[in-house]
Formats: C-alpha cells, structure tokens, sequence
C-alpha cells in the first residue's frame, strides 16, 4: 500500500528540527556510489520539467525519485509529486506533493548553510522574493540563531507587505519593506535570494565586509541572482560543484569551478574552514540535490505510517 500525502499533511506531519538534522547527516555523509542526476527540459510553452534522482542518504533503506513542472507565472510556480520507494524491492512506499517536500528541504538546508556561515552575532535579515523558499529559510534560520530586524523586497510590493505583517506577528521583530534589493541588501548582515530573476540582483559592490548571502533562485539554467563579481569577491561555498558550474551561480554567471572555496560537506566535515574572520564576505549558492528530498520525505513517511490516518492506495489493485 501507498500513502498519499498532500501539502497539508506533510506541514502536520514534519518537524523542522528532525528535517535540520537530517540534511546535516546528509550533507555529512560520503558520496553515493550512484552520482546523482538532476534532468531538466524545456516544455513547449512556458515551463520547464525537472526529475532529481536517485534520493539516497547512506543509512535510510528507501529512495526518492521527484518530478516537478515549473511554471513561473502560475500560483503555486511549482507542482509535482515525490515517490518514496523501498530500497531493497522498489515498493513505492508513499507519494507527496513536491512543491511542499521542496520548499521545506531548500528553506531548511538554506538555513543550516546561512547558520554555518554566518557571523556569529549577524542577527539583521534581509530577503529579497517574498514566497515560500523566503518563508521556509526564515522558519528555519529563527531556530538556530535569535533574529534582531527583517527587511523584505519583493517585485509585487503587497506580496512584500503582506510577508512583513505576517512575520512581524511570528518572529516578534521589526519587519520593513524596501523597494529594491539593493536597499533591501544594505540593511541586512543576512541577505537571502529567493526568486526567479534572469538578470543580476545584487553585484559586489553591494556586497559590505561581514556580509553573508545566500542566492536560491539560480538552480537551473538561465536564472542569475548574483553578478559575476559577486561570487568571486567572497568566500563562496555550493553544495554540488559539478552541478553550480553545470547549471547553478557560478555557471549562469559565467564563472568556473574555480570560484567556489568549498562545498558545504567539506565545511560541515572540517576540511574547510568556513568564516574566519567577521569582517569576511560569504556567499551560499546551492542547486538543489536529490537526496535532500528523502531527508524531508523519510520522517515525514515514518511519522505518516505510525499516524494512521493519511489515505492508502493499492496502485497494483
């Protein structure tokens, strides 16, 4: 039997400290035997297709395989499904909703980069894209460190103001609004990117001392966050490097392999220092990796499956 898990039992079922742990485990762990594979197509029209496999974390006997539509004027933008199988037989253990695995697994592992390489005592946010990346970075980020002010900058300026009124309510803090992402950069010591802009937001002239960004929205190509300058001015860590020159930050920009200082694994793992200094620049510019899908959908199956009362399909019936 299957279990169907939809964007409303997903967010009953998971818990964000489990989730953290996980993709540190993950990050943490040796590379799989079997590289992983992330497969994207234009469609005829506006979207594009994108499959991420296989999801394979050393230690939890089953596997994801996520397709995902993205089409970035619909609401949601994203759409798909993520199956968990079975390691040892294929049994397709559960189905959940994609967009919702997505948001949480790239919000949450965000955090644990932005924490890790973050000034201790950064405490000011700024995010420039008001959605739901934005949302799951914060979610996560306020467990790991306190958060002093929040600046938001998004295209449509009541999307940015409805987020600050919502955040204000549920981080207790300052919440402003900024026009543009400029501005929105120069009030934060933290300055997240989470958006679907094909040209650069912010160029390293934007970038002050002590500064940490993290740039989400340049994970397939043709989308860019960053200038080239940008990346090359600071300390920047990926979590694939084959992927960031493939189709991440450093590619879109024009930039080789030789431009990231490390992977998050070798930081996490102490083969790489992360920040070493305060007054350091630090950029996070990850991709997106399969196994992060099955760090979110294997707790959330295992508290599933203990609940009962998600339904359950017999797709051999």
């Amino acid at each position: 039997m299957t279990l169907l898990l939809t964007r409303s039992q997903i967010t009953e079922l998971l818990d964000p400290d489990t989730v953290m742990a996980g993709l540190r485990a993950g990050f943490l762990a040796p590379a799989p035997d079997v590289r992983p594979l992330r497969v994207r197509t234009d469609l005829p029209g506006p979207g594009t297709a994108t499959a991420l496999l296989p999801g394979v974390i050393d230690g939890i006997p089953a596997y994801t395989v996520k397709v995902n539509a993205k089409f970035p004027d619909a609401a949601p933008a994203l759409r798909g499904l993520v199956c968990l199988h079975d390691l040892a037989d294929g049994e397709l253990l559960a189905v959940l909703d994609s967009a919702t695995v997505t948001a949480w697994r790239t919000g949450l592992a965000a955090a644990l980069a932005t924490h890790v390489l973050a000034d201790e005592h950064a405490g000011s946010v700024s995010v420039v894209g008001a959605g739901a990346q934005a949302r799951m970075v914060l979610r996560g980020l306020v467990r790991l460190r306190t958060l002093s002010r929040l600046t938001v900058c998004d295209t449509d300026p009541a999307r940015a103001a409805a987020f600050a009124v919502e955040h204000e309510r549920l981080l207790g803090i300052p919440v402003e609004t900024a026009a543009e992402p400029r501005h929105a950069a120069a009030q934060g010591d933290i300055v997240v990117l989470a958006t679907w802009s094909r040209s650069p937001l912010l160029g390293a002239s934007d970038l002050r001392p002590g500064m940490h960004v993290t740039t989400l929205g340049a994970d397939e190509p043709g989308k860019v966050e960053l200038a080239a300058d940008a990346p090359q001015r600071a300390r920047t860590v990926v979590d694939d490097l084959e992927l960031a020159v493939a189709m991440g930050a450093l590619g879109n920009s024009g930039l080789g392999a030789d431009a990231a200082y490390a992977t998050l694994g070798q930081v996490l793992h102490g083969e790489r220092a992360g920040r070493e200094r305060s007054d350091q620049i630090t950029v996070y510019a990850p991709v997106g990796l399969p196994w992060q899908d099955l760090a979110l959908a294997w707790p959330v199956y295992r508290a599933a499956a203990g609940a009962g009362f998600c339904p359950r399909v017999d797709f051999l019936a």
